[in-house]
């Protein structure tokens, strides 16, 4: 504050003028400790800077919400910088310089630190203070503490982004118009069907939102919503895809203290909701339609029905209720037991029993109707009565009859009169009787066979074979007492006994296995086909060293059931073949695959490219000692396929041919498979169809 200036005193001044001049100076030291208590009080801060931001002053409220003295911001020359973040001092330089410039600048907003360094927001407003040369001096700033109302400004942020996150979310078009027309909010949604930005939709009038054609539509109903009724209707919108969207809007009025200052709207898609209801609506007129169809099929029905029931011969069908009674005696029932309806109706269905049936039922005809009850169906037979006294050996079939609760309605009682299929069985059980006194007098003749046959056996095995072995070493020895000698004749005659002997001797241990394979018990399991070809291959080809010969087999073959050993020798037999037959070919080609039978089981095949058979001749293939070939070209005794027949139909299968001359040949033979059978996906063969 600026002291006034009093004017020089002389040496006469009188004692008066000292006592005014030192009550005027007490009254500007008071009114000074006023202003300054003021200025230190006020509510507010206030600051005031030179023109590199220094500290030129500051009231005692701003220095309580800064935490600083007095001393500690002017002693030491401090700055407003110190204070804030660098972006904000150098707009506060700028400020400053707009201030030193045109004497006066618009509020600003500050984050200013404390000395404790947290921070607080502020508001300045900031005036020059200028010489009477109108030179800058320094400014006077005003500094509010907006804290409070920066964070209620972020609560009410956060709770609009919070309110918006939940409105732009819903499926639900929302929008809020004022009592003027102007939109003040918009969710996602609505924003969306207008293709527009909810911050396009703000702040712009109805009529520059909604599509000219429907503004006539929407109006009356807006004008009724702002004089305070609630509107409720549909909107039908053509779609640019040429679809059509339905919806339910609602305007509510927006009161404030009895008043309308605005209105919200809601617009629900309702569009699969109305599909729902047309293909409803269109569903129930197809099902009315169908049910006056079914309707009519059931009169036609129970009319075909009742004709049916009436018309049969020799079964008839009638009804009873859960202790026995008839309750429905049809024409049908009538014909074969005799009883007319007015005798029926009402009485215990056991007087159409005969009195000598207790033999003859299951069960005791007393317990039928429980049992019929409590299984849902129950059978018996045995004699029934007709209304003349005479009898008829029945068939009858009790069912009980339940509505969709389960609750027993009652139970229908069909009968079949089956006198001539009795009389027939009676017949048939002494034909039985007959057929099994035949069957064990056949039985005794088939074991005093085998017992021939083994005698058979054993006499071939060891009779047949004793002189075979004689002549095979009398033949040795004759050539070794002929020695060197040169006699051609002699020497060809000793080779073709040499040769007959052993061929007949190979000739009976074929027939010995043939009578075996007959006999032998069959000791089914799993077999593997994999392991076992690739033995059996790997012995074929030892056995024909230097010939070239391509071996073909399926990678995936599969398990079947039979006895390993006879398996092994079936498929021994059928590739011995093959590699026999081949041996006029440069290049042998042996296939072995398989295929998912239709009928069960699998199919097997062996394709060879060998000389092959006229099959129109080959009458007696799988015969004993049938050969396709004669003996000079191919060796053999004609037993390899006979006794794979005899193998393959022991486990249950059954093996043909398909062959021509020149062009090869392939056997076909069905196995058991081991496991369940799977859905019928061929595999992948060379063959394209195999025949089954």
């Amino acid at each position: 504050m600026e002291t006034p200036v009093c004017p020089d005193r002389t040496d006469n001044a009188s004692p008066e003028l000292e006592r005014l001049v030192a009550l005027r100076t007490q009254e500007l030291k008071i009114a000074l400790e006023r202003a300054q208590s003021l200025y230190d009080q006020a509510p507010c801060g206030y600051l005031s800077l030179d023109a590199d931001l220094r500290f030129v002053n500051l009231n005692r409220t701003l220095l309580d919400w800064l935490g600083y003295e007095r001393e500690e911001l002017l002693d030491h020359h401090r700055d407003l910088a110190s204070l804030l973040e660098p972006e904000w001092v150098a707009l506060m330089r700028i400020r400053m310089q707009h201030l030193i410039d045109t004497g006066r600048t618009e509020p600003i907003e500050l984050e200013i630190r404390r000395k404790d360094g947290s921070r607080f927001h502020a508001l300045c407003s900031s005036t020059a203070v200028v010489d009477p040369q109108g030179r800058f001096l320094y400014s006077n700033t005003t500094v509010t503490d907006i804290s409070e109302r920066k964070a209620a400004e972020q609560r009410l942020a956060a709770h609009d982004a919070f309110l918006r996150s939940i409105t732009d979310r819903i499926p639900t078009h929302l929008a809020y118009y004022d009592k003027d027309l102007i939109c003040r909010f918009a969710n996602t949604a609505h924003a969306a069907r207008s293709g527009r930005l909810v911050s396009e939709m703000v702040g712009a009038h109805l009529s520059q939102l909604v599509d000219p054609e429907q503004l006539p539509d929407i109006l009356p109903h807006v004008a009724d919503a702002l004089n305070g009724q609630k509107q409720t209707f549909e909107s039908e919108r053509l779609e640019a895809d040429g679809s059509r969207t339905f919806y339910e809007i609602h305007y509510i009025p927006d009161f404030q203290l009895d008043t309308v200052e605005g209105i919200f709207i809601e617009l629900h898609d309702i569009t699969e909701r109305r599909r729902t209801e047309e293909f409803v609506l269109e569903a129930n007129r197809d099902l009315e339609e169908r049910v006056r169809e079914r309707t009519a099929e059931l009169f036609q029905s129970e009319q075909r029905y009742r004709l049916m029931v009436d018309a049969i011969q020799d079964h008839c069908i009638y009804f009873v209720d859960e202790s026995g009674a008839v309750t429905e005696w049809t024409e049908s029932a009538q014909r074969l037991h005799g009883f007319a309806r007015t005798q029926m109706i009402g009485k215990p269905y056991l007087r159409l029993l005969a009195v000598d049936n207790a033999g003859e039922d299951e069960v005791d005809p007393a317990q039928v109707l429980r049992l019929a009850t409590a299984h849902g169906q129950w059978e018996t037979r045995g004699w029934r009565l007709r209304d003349d006294g005479s009898r008829f050996w029945a068939h009858t079939v009790l069912t009980a009859l339940r509505n969709e609760a389960g609750e027993l309605q009652g139970l229908s009682c069909i009968t079949r009169d089956m006198t001539a299929a009795k009389s027939l069985e009676d017949v048939m059980n002494d034909l039985n009787k007959e057929l099994e006194k035949r069957v064990a007098e056949r039985t005794q003749q088939l074991v005093a066979a085998n017992k021939d046959l083994d005698v058979f056996s054993h006499m071939v095995s060891h009779d047949l074979r004793a002189p075979l072995r004689h002549i095979s070493s009398f033949v040795t020895l004759l050539q070794e007492q002929l020695g060197e000698v040169n006699d051609p004749i002699a020497q060809q005659y000793l080779n073709s006994i040499n040769k007959a002997s052993k061929r007949m001797s190979h000739m009976i241990e074929g027939l010995l296995e043939y009578a075996r394979l007959g006999r032998v018990a069959i000791e089914a399991q799993p077999v593997p086909l994999a392991p076992l070809l690739d033995g059996v291959i790997a012995h074929l080809k030892q056995e024909s060293q230097g010939r070239t010969i391509e071996w073909v087999v399926e990678d995936d073959l599969p398990v079947v059931r039979g006895d390993a050993m006879l398996l092994a020798q079936a498929f021994g037999n059928l590739l011995n073949n093959s590699v026999k037959y081949t041996r006029p070919r440069e290049k042998a080609h042996i296939e072995i695959g398989w295929k998912i039978n239709p009928v069960g089981g699998r199919t097997f095949y062996v394709h060879d490219n060998g000389v092959g058979f006229d099959l129109e001749k080959a009458h007696n293939l799988f015969v004993m000692f049938q050969r396709q070939h004669h003996s000079m070209d191919f060796e053999g005794t004609g037993t390899g396929l006979a006794l794979s027949q005899r193998i393959i139909e022991r486990h249950g299968g059954r093996i043909w041919a398909e062959s021509a001359p020149g062009e090869g040949c392939t056997f076909y033979f069905t196995l058991p498979f081991e496991g369940p059978e799977p859905e019928m996906d061929f595999p992948k063969s060379s063959m394209a169809d195999l025949p089954v």
